[in-house]
């Protein structure tokens, strides 16, 4: 069987999952099962079909597997959030379609990805610039104390989740040329690269994570640096330049904890989500404290679809349930068992990202499939280890499952991305 049938049949039970999560919805809702579930599923499985045949005519030999795996999330993402507000399920329809046009776009106007090298110093000058647009009066928009969002006129977006991109891109194309040089001096015994070689690559990389922290965006910057780790040790094979990042991380994250306030309140309140002046307090342990209280109701199996209790009146029980938390409500919904399927189908994103990666042969296209599968990677781990306590909350998007518009478009255009060098790879590996 081909790699697009395939992925035709794939897209199926993601439709079917469709029909049936918006059925019990509204099963719940009315205790009437009608047509209009159906309705959703075949316009959901309608809009699949295009961005299959998109992939059917240009890339032919592109990974099967990964527009089935995302039409289960984003199906998954329009169900809940339905769940929670009819309203911004038809935003986050719309931006569904909008993200698939993206999706389209990239794949047919880049038909040869690797030009992407040429521009990696414009690529990444207008990342910055993306970076700091937060920060800018008049557009710049504060949320929670952090400077995530732009607003120009009716137009709101977050350029953090667009720049993670063209850092990714800058970084693949750099380090394609400077793998060797990287590697090529030793001192002790200890490899310890030329400044001409090392420095325009920290350049570019600090003034990004500088830029994160100036904008309090504390969820990206952790991308940003995972992701730098992740394709650095791929270029080079050498556990020395993760080791010694991850040294600095700590260094960092303690030096920000004593001296940003913002920081230190996020540390607090994870590590005593319980202690009563945190609970009380404005912008304390409240969000995370109510997320574990909703995992922990939702036990093994979950208290049933539709069952969570958001907020009472006007009240919210959980805080920004349709972005952040919206792990924690499909946990409290469908239990333990229903978190793991969900993080399973993340598993299985990652685990065909990283094999297209292997697949590669030329380094950008390595280098540049390992940077966007780990920045998907470390996404679902930052807002998943957030919301289960693991480490400190941060406001990032499930990718896919959460509502936000600029989340679900950028996330169409790296799955673009992947799936234009998969189709590089697998083609060259038939020769």
């Amino acid at each position: 069987m081909s790699a697009r049938n395939r992925e035709l049949i794939g897209l199926i039970p993601a439709s079917l999952l469709v029909v049936a999560g918006f059925g019990a919805v509204f099963v719940q809702e009315s205790a009437v099962l009608g047509d209009l579930s159906l309705t959703y599923g075949a316009v959901f499985l309608g809009l699949c079909l295009l961005a299959h045949l998109v992939l059917r005519i240009r890339l032919p030999d592109a990974d099967p597997y990964v527009l089935p795996i995302v039409a289960v999330l984003a199906g998954v993402g329009l169900v809940v959030i339905y769940r929670l507000n009819e309203t911004l399920a038809r935003d986050q329809a719309t931006w569904f379609v909008i993200g698939l046009i993206a999706f389209t776009l990239t794949i047919l106007l880049l038909r040869d990805y690797r030009v992407l090298e040429r521009y990696r110093y414009v690529i990444a000058a207008a990342s910055i610039l993306l970076l700091l647009m937060p920060r800018i009066p008049g557009i710049g928009a504060q949320v929670n104390g952090a400077y995530l969002g732009i607003e120009i006129g009716p137009v709101n977006f977050q350029p953090a989740e667009f720049a993670k991109i063209g850092i990714i891109i800058f970084l693949a194309s750099y380090l394609r040329d400077t793998r060797s040089l990287l590697v090529d001096r030793k001192k002790f015994g200890i490899t310890v690269p030329r400044l001409k070689h090392i420095g325009p690559l920290l350049l570019v990389w600090g003034l990004a994570m500088l830029m994160l922290v100036f904008i309090r965006d504390l969820g990206s910057s952790v991308m940003f640096f995972g992701g730098f780790l992740a394709m650095l040790y791929v270029a080079t094979n050498r556990l020395i330049f993760p080791a010694v990042g991850l040294g600095l991380f700590a260094l960092g994250a303690w030096f920000f904890s004593v001296t940003v306030g913002h920081v230190g309140d996020r540390i607090e309140a994870w590590q005593h989500p319980f202690d009563p002046k945190l609970y009380e307090q404005v912008g304390g342990s409240y969000q995370i404290a109510q997320s574990l209280f909703a995992q922990a109701d939702g036990g093994m199996w979950g208290q049933g679809f539709g069952q969570a209790l958001v907020q009472v009146g006007d009240s919210p029980i959980l805080p920004a349930a349709q972005t952040d938390l919206i792990y924690a409500v499909i946990v409290n919904e469908l239990g333990l068992v229903g978190a793991i399927a969900l993080l399973l189908v993340y598993v299985l994103l990652v685990e065909r990202g990283f094999r297209i990666a292997v697949l590669a042969r030329d380094s950008f296209s390595k280098l540049l499939a390992t940077g966007l599968t780990t920045v998907i990677a470390l996404q679902v781990f930052v807002i998943v280890g957030g919301v289960t306590k693991v480490i400190p909350l941060t406001g990032v998007t499930l990718p896919f499952v959460s509502y936000g518009g600029s989340s679900i478009v950028a996330n169409f255009v790296i799955v673009a991305l992947l799936l234009l060098v998969s189709d590089r790879a697998r083609r060259e590996a038939r020769r």
